[in-house]
């Protein structure tokens, strides 16, 4: 438990003093408006990571989100701007695809016994192919959207505080990761869940359904997979089947800052939001700093290299 505590309090300490840093280095960066920023650019990025969050807590990973939730986002479109579905039944018929998607690879990591790596790895090719010939490579432009199905870019609205704005997407963000936060501390479902990651072994002769656990992860990573790409539609305006390439990599990113460990078993919906955060803190404040883009990168890896070797610390500490 004070791991788990320790796991949540990192990353949190880490966002304040971040933010005290580049609060010294540009007085633009505590106003409304740069708060604002870090929080749009993080919505999407932060939703997905709370789906990663599960499949790591279990010692899975899933390399394949991206995807998914690009394919989510396209048939949702699609079927309310070119088939005239009503945008509510789009909605929830993109969300139907991206959970069938999670639960083929909880099953391919189940049934078939494939390490999930191989598995994501391999559906990421997968969904990218069906993601492209569905879409037949176009974009679905802004304008059409609003015309026929304004609700999918609800998440893009926003409500205004003074300076600060407070997208949709962001309030979403907040009460999802408040949602799976409770699921997992406070279910027999989120018990099972870590015990699995903790150890397998000892979790099957507890009497825990092991297989079924995991499809279920799997499942509702899809399903938060779908829910991103329609926040993800809000917050860009438009819907392309290209955008969003490596935000696999940056849900992966933010978990790790977040404290999960790779290894499984221990880990925090919030410290993942929170990772999210801290990467959008590091991007905004470096800009604001008149860094490059690529020094950026420079520094996120680094971020993770020292979050991960963080974690084998204390994985020795606590053996």
């Amino acid at each position: 438990m004070i791991v788990r505590r320790l796991a949540f309090a990192g990353p949190l300490v880490a966002l304040l003093l971040a933010c005290t840093f580049f609060a010294l280095q540009s007085p633009r960066f505590l106003t409304g408006a740069n708060l604002s920023l870090v929080l749009q650019q993080v919505m999407v990025v932060g939703v997905l990571a709370i789906g990663q969050t599960l499949v790591i807590l279990t010692g899975g990973i899933d390399l394949a989100c991206g995807m998914i939730m690009a394919l989510g986002s396209i048939t949702m479109s699609l079927l309310a701007v070119k088939h005239g579905w009503h945008p509510a039944v789009a909605i929830a018929g993109g969300m139907g695809v991206t959970t069938l998607a999670g639960m083929v690879n909880g099953l391919l990591v189940t049934r078939i016994k494939l390490p999930p790596f191989i598995v994501t790895l391999g559906t990421l090719s997968v969904f990218t192919a069906l993601l492209l010939w569905y879409s037949g490579s176009q974009s679905i432009r802004g304008a059409d959207i609003r015309e026929m199905a304004p609700s999918l870019l609800f998440f893009g609205h926003s409500l205004r505080f003074g300076g600060f704005v407070l997208t949709y997407g962001g309030l979403a963000l907040i009460g999802l990761a408040i949602l799976i936060w409770y699921l997992l501390n406070h279910t027999a479902w989120g018990r099972h869940v870590h015990a699995i990651g903790d150890d397998p072994d000892a979790a099957m002769l507890s009497g825990i359904k092991i297989n079924r656990t995991l499809i279920s992860v799997y499942a509702l990573a899809g399903l938060i997979c779908g829910f991103a790409g329609w926040v993800a539609a809000g917050r860009v305006g438009s819907i392309s089947p290209i955008g969003f390439t490596d935000i696999n990599l940056a849900s992966i990113t933010a978990v790790v800052i977040g404290g999960t460990s790779l290894f499984g078993g221990r880990g925090s919906i919030l410290g993942s939001v929170l990772g999210a955060m801290i990467v959008g803190v590091f991007n905004t404040g470096l800009s604001l700093a008149g860094v490059d883009d690529y020094w950026q990168m420079f520094a996120a890896g680094n971020l993770v290299l020292i979050a991960v070797a963080l974690d084998q610390w204390l994985r020795r500490a606590t053996k």
